[in-house]
Order: C-alpha cells, then structure tokens, then sequence
C-alpha cells in the first residue's frame, strides 16, 4: 500500500500518561456491549505489554455504562511500580504464580475472564517452560474457571507463512507452525478447544499479529532502526499492524462472541503494509534517510482480519496516523519497552 498520508486527526503523543489515557479510552460502542455483559472480570497475564491498558478500558467502558464491574489483574508483578499504577486506574490485583497448581485455585470465580498469558521471547533455548506456559497453564485455566466465559489470546504465529498476494490468512485456512512457539501456540489452542468441548465452557480465541503503541511493536522496531542509521532487512517485506488500543477493544468485544467449541477471530489491520513504504515514510518525518539490507521475499506471516472488520468496524487509528505518531515519539526519545518484535524472523525461532 502506498505510505503517503493524509493529514492527521490528531496531535502527537507527548508523554506516558497521555499515551496510556488513549490506549484505554473506549468507544461508544465498547460502552454499550460491555453493559450487555454481567459480572466481574479477572485478566490472567495483567502485566505484559497490553494488559495494564486493556484492563482500564474494560474498568472505564464499565464506569461509563454505569456497570458495577470488578476489574481483576493477576501477574507476577516482577517489575516495580506496575500494580500501585493498576490500583490508581481501580484495577485490583493478585500477586502470584498461574502455573501453581494452589494459586490457580485460591483465585476469586468470575463470569469474564481473559487469558494473556504465555511465552514468545526465549523460547529458544528454554522450550519446556514455552509448552509448559503456552500449552499446559490453559489446561489450568479451563479447570478452574469452567463456567466462565474465557476470551484467550493466541497467535497469527499458527498460520506460518503465506504468499504477500493472498491478503493473508483467515481464520478457517490450515495451521501450518513454524518452530518451538508457533507449535506451542497451536498447542495453546487445541487445549482451550478440548475443554471447550469437553465442559461446555464458551470461549473465543483471538488470533493477534501485531499490535502496536508507541513504545513497542513492528513500527517502532523499523523508526527506531531508520532514526539510528542501521540498515533494515527486508526479507520479511511486508506485515500486519493495529494501534493497541484498537486490539484492546476487539478483545473486549470478543468476550461476548464466546462459543463451545470456541470461536477463532483474527486481529490486526486492514492493510498489507510494505516494509520499504514504511520506513521511507519514517524517515521523511523524522529526518533520516533508510538503509536497507536484502530482498522481499515471496511469503510473509500476514493475517486477514475482514471478519473482525465487519463485526466492529476498522481501527480507530489508521496505520497513517501511528506513523506519525511514532517517528513524532522516537525522535523526541520517548521511552521504549526494549521488547523489539522479531517480526523479521522466518525460521520461527524466537
């Protein structure tokens, strides 16, 4: 697709709690399904790269519906500062290990749960704790909170790669996993969907690649390689992307499409995006000039999320103004997660 933008709908992002207010804010239409909804709501995983901000969309759409929700966080909480900024939002949380056993159990019952949890990034090397977080810990999950609605994220990593023309994969097209954690993310699947079956529970399971904010995700890794000068390999020409926030809300939406067996959705943007177009657009807003390495390749991981488009509509924020918004926050030295995506990686070795 062709990078030239219109112009913006809105100013840049210019500091953490402005950028964390636009991740969460809801819409109109998040407000009125999450009234159609009944009960308390725990998500499993609150502490990685989305859940803090999903949680307080889900806590704000309840507010504004004028819905009586609890709103609850369970991680580990390793990293300083994370559940004090939850309970500002009126999140509250649990500290402690999903994979024990005991932990699982003592946990409250809600009627909404959403599952975050799992392991990308050092699977390679470190393969057992990958199946076990990916592959046994939804056994645990479905266990204890079987007569709950369950809304689970997976990974368009199941797919493996397509051809760039196809317009990526839908969610009836065969799984066809490439290494360690796209086998351990099918695995991930076909757990939820055995007790899905087998106990009736209704689930959704949400197929993302890639969700982006503005200090992590595929644009950030290409802005932050064209602002430093280092080349950009294009092997992997093409890719997906949606603003967080716009993956935030289809996952709150999806809680109420849960089915037995589940129901497969895929998540990301409308368009094919060029790797070349993307960051030549970067550099011109951030004064720097691409360097590239290597050819596009035939084939991509791409995932085609129409049918998510028809239920809810297209992102909020277009690909044009994330863009913007990105080079706006790297150049200024607005801080980054230091979690680079990977997406460049075709072996599935993560």
């Amino acid at each position: 697709m062709s990078i030239a933008s219109p112009m913006n709908s809105a100013g840049p992002i210019e500091d953490i709690e402005q950028l964390d207010e636009r991740l969460s804010r809801p819409t109109p239409q998040l407000v009125d399904h999450l009234a159609q909804l009944e009960g308390d709501l725990i998500v499993l995983g609150i502490g990685g790269k989305m859940g803090p901000t999903l949680a307080r969309m889900a806590k704000r759409a309840s507010e504004e519906a004028g819905v009586p929700r609890r709103v609850i966080g369970v991680s580990r909480f390793s990293g300083p500062g994370l559940r004090e900024r939850l309970e500002g939002w009126g999140i509250e949380t649990i500290a402690g290990d999903l994979l024990d056993g005991d932990f699982m159990a003592s946990l409250p019952e809600a009627p909404l749960v959403m599952s975050m949890v799992g392991m990308k990034f050092g699977a390679t090397g470190n393969e057992s704790l990958t199946w076990a977080m990916n592959a046994h810990l939804p056994s645990l999950i479905c266990r204890k909170f079987a007569r709950s609605r369950i809304m689970a994220f997976s990974t368009g990593n199941v797919y493996g790669l397509v051809p760039v023309t196809s317009g990526g994969s839908l969610e009836t097209d065969p799984l066809r996993p490439e290494g360690e954690y796209a086998m351990s993310g099918l695995g991930r699947e076909r757990m939820y969907e055995h007790f899905s079956r087998t106990q009736g529970t209704p689930m959704t399971i949400l197929r993302l690649n890639y969700a982006c904010e503005l200090r992590y995700g595929v644009l950030v890794d290409l802005a932050q390689k064209v602002y430093a000068g280092k080349p950009v390999d294009l092997s992997m020409g093409v890719a997906n992307v949606i603003w967080q926030g716009d993956a935030n809300a289809v996952a709150l939406h999806a809680l109420g499409c849960t089915s037995s067996p589940p129901f497969v959705l895929n998540i990301t943007g409308p368009e094919t995006l060029s790797v070349r177009q993307v960051c030549e657009r970067l550099g011109e807003q951030m004064g720097r000039e691409p360097q590239f390495t290597g050819e596009p390749r035939p084939d991509a991981l791409l995932n085609n999320s129409q049918l998510a488009h028809r239920m809810f509509g297209y992102p909020e924020v277009s690909v044009h103004q994330l863009i913007d918004w990105i080079a706006a926050w790297v150049a200024a030295g607005g801080e980054s997660l230091g979690k680079p995506t990977k997406f460049e990686v075709r072996d599935g070795r993560f």
